[in-house]
């Protein structure tokens, strides 16, 4: 039934559905997991990293997580070059403002331009959807760090937390019960690096499968830095310490439990 609809962008299904946009949304569902936790002290971007051809030059690669100006970056999930021209576009965007008005743009406007652009492509014939949903890290004068997520349909919304790409689901599950409203950067780390623990396909997590960018201010600037693998090193082995001792403490704790059974039970023989 779908063939019918789905050669172009601009027809309608009787559902009313657009098949293209649905089509670029499940190009982003079989993506790298991306993830976004707002703290109180700043953001972390967090990514999984497909691309780790030991061949491939580090200093030039940047296959996740993407600096738009000085104080907003951003995370993408989906056909790589379909993020490189949509974060292309973000830039030239946060220039224009700053060389127009002397200051950087509010995160919110720079998330509604490039929304604006993404709907165009849902819109008029000849084109199709951009096959990206990107995570935005910023902070601004007026509502301070600010989490944001756009879709290749054009929404965006502002959040806590969230994930988009592969297992987003799962990810969203956890982040539900773990986070909280007064979480700070240093466990939003934490939190980090045990829903990508959880989550992705792989045995045992490593640093250079992972990719994490923090955005903090000080002294009055916003300062974006990736983390070095030898720091997602760390994160890692405390994450895999501190499971290792709830899973043992778990075990003891159903030994125990399984042992006051066996006393009930014999006492009432």
């Amino acid at each position: 039934m779908a063939r019918r609809y789905d050669s172009r962008t601009t027809i309608f299904s009787p559902e009313g559905r657009l098949y293209q946009v649905e089509y670029a949304m499940e190009a982003i569902g079989h993506a790298g997991t991306c993830l976004g936790i707002l703290a109180t002290d700043g953001i972390v971007l967090a990514a999984e990293r497909r691309n780790t051809n030991k061949l491939l030059d580090e200093v030039t690669l940047n296959e996740k997580i993407y600096k738009l100006n000085n104080d907003m970056a951003c995370s993408v999930a989906g056909i790589t070059s379909d993020a490189n021209v949509l974060t292309n576009e973000l830039r030239l965007m946060a220039q224009r403002y700053l060389l127009t008005n002397g200051v950087s743009i509010p995160c919110e406007k720079l998330v509604k331009w490039l929304c604006d652009v993404k709907q165009g492509y849902t819109q008029y014939g000849g084109r199709r959807p951009f096959g990206v949903s990107i995570l935005y890290m910023g902070w601004d004068d007026r509502y301070g760090y600010q989490l944001y997520q756009s879709d290749p349909s054009g929404n965006y919304g502002g959040w806590k937390a969230t994930c988009i790409g592969n297992n987003g689901a799962a990810a969203v599950s956890i982040l539900k019960q773990d986070y909280k409203d007064d979480i700070t950067l240093a466990k939003a780390l934490d939190l980090s690096i045990k829903v990508l623990s959880k989550t992705l396909d792989m045995t045992k997590l490593t640093a250079d499968k992972v990719e994490i960018a923090t955005l903090t201010r000080i002294d009055g600037k916003t300062v974006i830095k990736n983390l070095p693998n030898s720091v997602v090193e760390k994160l890692i082995s405390k994450f895999e310490t501190e499971e290792a001792a709830r899973i043992e403490a778990l075990k003891k704790e159903k030994e125990k439990e399984q042992a006051e059974r066996e006393k009930e039970s014999t006492s009432k023989k």
